[in-house]
């Protein structure tokens, strides 16, 4: 299942970021009871984390948030992506090279050499990501088409946040849990928040 969760803060993060991180990913510790991964750029205002159940690659290779092998992409991800072999035969054909043996590290190979966008439009399966870009100072943030892995994300005191569950949000110490009116007219009225 896994289960991810993050912050970020376009003017820097202060205090003790990696024990905010841990309480986030403590509250979705069901999700994933094999790892426990983080990463941080305080400077750049990025805290990525992770909760692994381990599927694909039993090894360390296979731990998040995960770096790509140009350093330039950092991903916290949660599902499958079932067309990742083909994927993976297809960057080996432009003479990738591999860690380990898991749908993420074939992702940000991709993410290297497509960008993130192309990427994720080429992959088939159920997923939520988060893709830190460290030279554009950027985030992404993509679920699957269908939306069946979970993403919820929103802003608490100028602070954007996310994660596999709410209890993640609710974690991070700048959240305040009221209710957008507005947000809930919207969606009683359309069953969804329309953009």
């Amino acid at each position: 299942m896994c289960g991810i969760a993050g912050f970020w803060r376009a003017a820097g993060l202060r205090g003790d970021v990696g024990a905010i991180l841990q309480a986030m990913t403590g509250a979705i510790a069901h999700r994933g009871p094999d790892g426990d991964g983080q990463w941080l750029d305080a400077a750049a205002g990025i805290a990525l984390g992770h909760r692994r159940l381990a599927i694909l690659d039993l090894s360390e290779a296979g731990a998040q948030p995960m770096v790509s092998a140009s350093g330039r992409y950092v991903a916290t991800f949660n599902g499958e992506i079932y067309n990742w072999r083909d994927l993976r035969a297809e960057e080996e054909r432009f003479g990738a090279q591999w860690r380990g043996h898991s749908d993420t590290e074939v992702l940000l190979t991709m993410c290297d050499r497509l960008g993130i966008a192309a990427t994720v439009a080429r992959c088939a399966g159920m997923f939520a990501i988060a893709i830190w870009d460290r030279r554009d100072r950027t985030l992404a943030l993509a679920r699957d088409r269908v939306g069946e892995k979970p993403l919820y994300y929103g802003y608490a005191a100028g602070t954007m946040v996310f994660g596999s569950e709410l209890k993640a949000l609710r974690s991070h110490p700048e959240w305040s849990g009221t209710i957008d009116r507005n947000a809930l007219a919207l969606y009683l009225r359309h069953n969804y928040v329309p953009g």
